[in-house]
């Protein structure tokens, strides 16, 4: 249920409206950053919908109550009808641009990647991102350097000035990274981890929600609830493939999810071609697909030795061919009234 208030709706009365849901053991979220307040009404209503719109329909300064049939309340376009726009130390996420994250999938030493750093800020990218921990299918493979690699992502920024992406893997973790991270990344085997959504959903940092391998639609927008609910509204949704029958790529890309997400949610959306083709000659063209299927970013790996990178070599481009991309990525964005 949704509560919109008049345009010109004083704080007495929003504040009425507020202790009222809190009197009826309900919790009122009031909508962030829209010019009409919206108060989302959360929690078990049962058999008490129709009660409730007709008494909160009556309260002072409230235009009008509406019902949201979504199970993902605070995602939905009809709690919040705007795009999101999410600033991330000045670069703005769900804007007229489309904002490239790029960088190694694992950080390996301060020299590659700071060298990184500096070659995708030149050919245009705005955030760096880079594994500090990293989830790996055999307990054998590199897991990251942890926290000293987290200190390099930092020298980074400050070399560069790019905002840092950067994965967190268990709640424990997060007092942790949030320290030098501008971003909370949420990996795909961790979209379903109530317990770590709760927890960078209290964190102060923008969290990006990779979709589960095996997971649908709804299901991401389900786990993004998780975090709106706890307060944190910076929430960014990325599509990176999924398993189905086909097996010529490591996954298969959900181009549909794209235009999907932006009609049901306001949230931003972005595309990780790497982990979908998980072959860097096929990154470029899912890239410009995602830019042109309405995509907000990208987020790809680049690699300054990707033959002897420690994680993913085979789907991470060359800062060369990186640069060449990112010439051709200008041009679909521009055809489709966009920038990057």
């Amino acid at each position: 249920m949704i509560i919109i208030m008049n345009p010109a709706a004083r704080p007495e009365s929003i504040k009425a409206v507020e202790d009222a849901i809190r009197s009826l053991g309900l919790r009122p979220f009031l909508n962030p950053g829209v010019e009409r307040k919206v108060i989302a009404v959360l929690g078990e209503m049962g058999l008490r919908k129709a009660d409730l719109v007709e008494r909160f329909s009556i309260m002072p300064d409230v235009d009008r109550v509406e019902l949201i049939s979504e199970l993902w309340k605070l995602a939905s376009r009809t709690y919040h009808p705007e795009d999101s726009v999410i600033d991330v130390c000045g670069v703005k996420i769900g804007g007229p641009e489309v904002v490239v994250m790029a960088g190694p999938c694992s950080v390996e030493s301060e020299e590659q990647t700071i060298g990184v750093a500096r070659a995708v800020k030149a050919a245009g990218a705005k955030m760096l991102r880079g594994g500090a921990f990293k989830p790996r299918t055999s307990p054998y493979s590199f897991q990251g350097l942890g926290e000293e690699g987290l200190r390099i992502l930092a020298r980074a920024r400050e070399e560069t000035g790019l905002p840092i992406v950067t994965e967190v893997m268990d709640p424990h973790e997060v007092d942790l990274v949030e320290q030098y991270a501008d971003v909370l990344q949420i990996g795909a085997r961790n979209m379903q981890n109530y317990s770590l959504l709760k927890r960078v959903g209290s964190s102060g940092r923008a969290v990006l929600l990779k979709r589960g391998m095996g997971s649908k639609v709804k299901d991401l927008l389900m786990s993004a609830e998780y975090i709106l609910s706890e307060g944190n509204h910076s929430v960014i949704l990325c599509e990176r493939g999924i398993t189905t029958f086909e097996d010529s790529t490591r996954n298969t890309t959900d181009i549909n999810a794209i235009p999907v997400l932006k009609n049901w949610t306001h949230l931003p959306v972005v595309l990780d071609p790497s982990h979908s083709t998980g072959d860097w000659k096929l990154v470029p063209a899912v890239a410009r697909a995602g830019v042109a299927s309405g995509a907000d970013g990208l987020m790809i790996e680049v690699h300054n030795d990707p033959q002897h990178a420690l994680s993913d070599g085979m789907q991470s481009l060359h800062p060369d061919r990186f640069a060449e991309l990112m010439e051709s990525l200008r041009a679909v964005a521009s055809a489709v009234g966009r920038s990057i």
